[in-house]
């Protein structure tokens, strides 16, 4: 399902965007959803951790030290309960 939306955005970007379109023969709705697609990977890829478990201990920070761990290795900062 596709949903319209408002953007704002620069005049002389746009020319290009127009210009871009017509010459790729492609919409400008199907180069900013490429466009956004292509952002979103590079930026918000879940990262490939080296290993994770799940399991049950008598230690209770396990869960905590757990998350903590998860977090670093995904580049995250640590929440409030896990400092």
């Amino acid at each position: 399902m596709q949903k319209r939306t408002t953007i704002l955005i620069d005049s002389d970007l746009l020319d290009r965007l127009d210009r871009f379109a017509a010459r790729s023969a492609m919409t400008k709705t199907a180069v900013l959803t490429a466009a956004v697609q292509s952002y979103l990977e590079a930026h918000d890829a879940v990262p490939d951790l080296p290993f994770l478990a799940v399991g049950r201990s008598e230690h209770g920070r396990l869960s905590l030290d757990g998350r903590l761990i998860a977090r670093r290795e995904a580049g995250l900062r640590p929440g409030p309960d896990e400092v």
